[in-house]
């Protein structure tokens, strides 16, 4: 037989469509071609195989080979096929029998030696294979990922003589079983931050309603050792969240790492990050940090030291919770529904406002230095709250605070209220939803209409108020919303509302 056909799987975005391999012997000068589409790496790959092949004591056909990435439209990258081409070479020669070859998939980088080496994506490409009925083969390091995808069959392998020996009959590769994984519960704890018992607070509520938050003060007041605890405060994943978190973080350089399973993600890119790193881009998209960052945490410390291009990337996923990310040649689009954690400092030199009063910024330094982040950002941004200094004498009498699991539960209480009466977070309401589930009392309705008249609020404003002043009422347990739930709702929309 002198024609040989395998199944394995691309990667587009977070699709993994599934991918021929057809690989073909003729008589000829010998040659070895691939087309459909390869990139750079695939096409390296008949240096590997060629190289493994002989490794492992198989003969390399004296042929003209060519092998078919189908279907052809589809751009193929990364070293993932491999393995598929060197065991249809193998099959298409006669070296080692073809039966066995239709109801698995295939996916591995060869070194040299014939030795199979981890794939990106693995998790993704397991959960299309699992769609198919058809086994996947994977490199040992890999399967242990793949294996979260519930429903798929997954066999790990060390080497290519490995696979070889399990179509041949002569052995059999381990199915990978589904280890389970308990929820990683070793997030820095609050108590360790002394004061800031407002923040706290206003944290609390964030993670309650999934609201953004941007925390403005001097430098030491604790704004990172804040923003580290806040993951702790959130409920613990479901099967689902975890899954398209790790699918996510699969696609990435990196991979996923079993340890991280039910992790909520803690993305803290630096300053100097770009707008594709941050949203995701590239010939061949990838994810950025706000898709690293779903159902999880996205930090960015001194906000305006970002890039303003930077910054102004995240209005949309911050409302929608996806990114489309558009290409002459491809498109792909990932979920970024992350909560936004911010913090900055309330001038040029750090000390406004402190109770040292060293800063000697002026009004227009200020204004400039704040002008940096834009009024339609910063209205996404539903809770603002000053980080004050704390004295050294506070430091050394104040007693420790609650701690995160004490938190954690109040938190837990209110989500699971929310989800019972709308089924998503309050972050997540519409306008429409909003006007159904977060009516306000007379009182509430009364200084609400005076608050947009003072303050100019925009319509967004108004409605994100609502929204804030819901997880407020739902944290008390109230099913109606009160004056006081407005109230602080709208002193946590008021910082900084002056200089935008």
């Amino acid at each position: 037989m002198s024609l040989a056909v395998l199944h394995s799987r691309a990667l587009v975005g977070m699709d993994a469509p599934s991918v021929t391999v057809e690989v073909h012997l003729a008589n000829g000068l010998p040659s070895f071609t691939i087309v459909g589409l390869p990139e750079t790496e695939v096409k390296e790959s008949r240096d590997r195989v060629r190289a493994a092949l002989a490794n492992c004591r198989f003969e390399f056909p004296a042929r003209r080979v060519t092998v078919n990435l189908a279907p052809a439209e589809l751009p193929k990258e990364g070293g993932r096929f491999d393995l598929p081409i060197a065991l249809g070479i193998l099959a298409a020669s006669g070296q080692i029998p073809s039966e066995g070859l239709r109801g698995h998939e295939f996916a591995g980088e060869l070194s040299l030696s014939g030795e199979l080496r981890p794939v990106r994506g693995a998790l993704a490409m397991t959960l299309g294979s699992a769609k198919s009925g058809r086994s996947f083969v994977l490199p040992r390091e890999s399967a242990g990922e793949g294996s979260l995808a519930a429903g798929a069959r997954v066999l790990a392998a060390r080497s290519l003589l490995e696979v070889c020996a399990h179509l041949a009959g002569d052995g059999q590769l381990q199915g990978t079983v589904r280890a389970p994984c308990p929820a990683a519960s070793d997030y820095p704890d609050l108590s360790d931050v002394k004061g800031q018992a407002q923040v706290k607070r206003a944290l609390e509520v964030a993670a309650a309603g999934g609201h953004s938050v941007l925390m403005t003060g001097p430098p030491g007041t604790g704004k990172s050792m804040l923003a580290a605890r806040f993951p702790g405060l959130l409920p613990e994943m479901g099967e689902q969240e975890a899954l398209e978190s790790a699918a996510i973080q699969s696609l990435a350089s990196g991979g996923f790492r079993i340890d991280n399973w039910k992790r909520r993600p803690f993305r803290a890119p630096h300053h100097s990050a770009s707008s594709v790193a941050l949203v995701g881009g590239g010939g061949d998209p990838r994810p950025g940090e706000i898709s690293l960052a779903h159902n999880g945490v996205l930090f960015l410390d001194e906000l305006p030291e970002f890039g303003r291009r930077v910054l102004e990337t995240l209005r949309e996923p911050l409302e929608s919770g996806r990114i489309a990310i558009s290409r002459a040649a491809r498109q792909a689009e990932f979920p970024a529904r992350f909560q936004l954690v911010a913090a900055m400092n309330p001038c040029n030199c750090g000390y406004l406002g402190h109770y040292n009063g060293r800063c000697r910024c002026t009004p227009d330094q200020i204004a400039r230095y704040r002008s940096k982040i834009s009024g339609p950002l910063l209205d996404r941004i539903d809770i603002r709250i000053d980080v004050p200094g704390l004295r050294p004498e506070d430091l050394q009498l104040a007693a420790r605070g609650e701690s995160s699991a004490t938190v954690r539960g109040r938190v837990v209480e209110a989500r699971d209220r929310a989800l019972r009466r709308q089924g998503k977070a309050n972050a997540e309401l519409t306008t429409r939803d909003i006007d159904k589930f977060c009516l306000p009392d007379e009182d509430g309705a009364l200084l609400l209409r005076q608050a947009i008249s003072r303050l100019t609020l925009s319509a967004r404003a108004y409605h994100r108020i609502l929204a804030v002043a819901r997880t407020i009422a739902d944290l008390a347990g109230m099913e109606r919303i009160g004056a006081a739930q407005v109230a602080e709702a709208i002193q946590y929309r008021r910082a900084g509302l002056a200089d935008h």
